[in-house]
């Protein structure tokens, strides 16, 4: 599955991508049936880099799926989903062109497993893209979903799976995969200690210790002051 509309401008050095989605009902056990589901996705033959995170290397663009050479180094991001006995599970995986505040483009990705049907899953996967162009002040360009469900068969072990695959973003080298820093989005911890310094909740510092069988001071002199 790929998106039809494109993304935005991108440098002329692209980073292509696109999403599919495949299924495998029938493994003996959750190892074969991720192995399946690989070979039905057409990662079978490939060597495999599953990325964290949720930007994208700049210059993504969405393109239509082709057969990758066997012994390929392929980076994804990929949501997995197992099931057993008759039982059902979903994954998906979505990305999203979009703009900063300040023109740059940029693209980011989001991925899910439930165990719910294919609307759930696919509502959910929409709210956690949404989030995070939320959290990052971002302006949805233009996006693409891809879910996928599977059942397993009786006594046997099934697996859906979901991946944006990106064959060419370990090419690329330098800075043309990256964009620049971004400032009001991270803190620094010397701001977080300042800001816990002023804080009136702070905890207080703890009492002296006490002798077992001691005491406490009857006198005015006691201090309750934080």
């Amino acid at each position: 599955m790929f998106s039809s509309g494109g993304t935005p401008a991108a440098p002329a050095a692209a980073c292509p991508g696109w999403l599919m989605t495949a299924v495998a009902p029938w493994g003996e056990n959750a190892e074969d049936a991720y192995d399946q589901g690989l070979v039905e996705m057409g990662l079978g033959d490939s060597r495999l880099i599953e990325v964290q995170g949720a930007f994208l290397p700049m210059g993504f663009e969405a393109t239509p799926p082709k057969a990758l050479p066997m012994g390929s180094l392929v980076e994804c991001h990929l949501a997995t989903a197992f099931s057993y006995n008759g039982s059902s599970a979903c994954a998906g995986v979505a990305w999203a062109a979009c703009t900063t505040p300040e023109g740059e483009v940029c693209a980011i990705v989001a991925k899910i497993s439930t165990e719910l049907d294919y609307e759930e899953t696919e509502a959910l996967l929409k709210r956690n893209l949404q989030r995070r162009l939320a959290s990052r002040d971002l302006e949805v360009q233009s996006f693409d979903v891809a879910v996928d469900e599977v059942t397993a068969a009786q006594d046997h072990y099934g697996v859906a799976m979901a991946a944006l695959i990106l064959p060419e973003s370990l090419r690329m080298s330098g800075g043309g995969n990256v964009g620049r820093v971004r400032s009001g989005l991270t803190r620094q911890a010397t701001e977080a200690m300042a800001d816990a310094s002023r804080r009136v909740d702070t905890k207080a510092p703890a009492a002296p210790a006490m002798r077992p069988g001691s005491r406490r001071p009857t006198d005015g002199n006691t201090d309750f002051s934080l």
